[in-house]
């Protein structure tokens, strides 16, 4: 009975290491955690780098993010990598959602790059795909949460990031940029994915208290 007590104690205080400094990501995927476990990103960890995102694949970047920083600190770790794919444009601009326009990572030129890019397509269908890496005692498992909708000519709302603003998912009338944290969570690609993070680690925690 105290073994399983410490286990629960550990666990619930369970230290995660976020590998981003993107402050609505983490805001994002904490609305979703709450207080169950310890999220630190790496800053707060003291890390300090910027690791690179060079394969053609989300998963593969969201993979080496996660291994990069378990590798450094020895610490359980997840990463998420998130690319937005339009359907007329053969899946663009994807894993280079953030570089699309450029290395600067401008989220205004990454729009007007794409909006430009759909003048002449009927087809504005979209969606957001993020895949969540989690590395726990050296053992990576995968998450993935999908946001299907349309991208609109025009910009809207001033809330959220990247291409929220041209986003309306499927059974909404407004984009991600008009809605709350709370408001965009009900569609949110990156709530999926964290929603299965979170059943994982649940189950985890039964698992071991066995």
């Amino acid at each position: 009975m105290y073994d399983h007590l410490i286990l629960s104690f550990y666990l619930e205080l369970m230290k995660l290491i976020f590998a981003t400094n993107n402050e609505n990501k983490v805001a994002e995927i904490r609305a979703v955690t709450g207080n169950k476990f310890n999220i630190i990103t790496l800053k707060e960890a003291g890390i300090d780098i910027d690791i690179p995102e060079p394969y053609d694949t989300i998963e593969e970047n969201a993979s080496t993010k996660s291994a990069t920083i378990y590798h450094m600190t020895q610490t359980n770790c997840f990463s998420e990598d998130t690319g937005l794919e339009v359907e007329s444009l053969s899946g663009e601009p994807g894993v280079k959602s953030a570089r699309y326009a450029g290395d600067e990572k401008s989220f205004d030129k990454n729009i007007d790059k794409l909006l430009n890019k759909l003048v002449n397509h009927t087809n504005r269908d979209a969606r957001f795909k993020t895949v969540i890496s989690l590395i726990i005692d050296g053992k990576e498992t995968l998450f993935e949460g999908i946001a299907k909708g349309k991208i609109i000519e025009f910009r809207k709302g001033n809330q959220g990031f990247g291409y929220d603003p041209v986003f309306v998912p499927d059974g909404a009338d407004r984009t991600f940029a008009e809605m709350s944290i709370e408001e965009k969570n009900q569609f949110s690609h990156r709530k999926k994915a964290t929603e299965k993070l979170v059943a994982y680690l649940n189950k985890l925690e039964i698992t071991q208290r066995n």
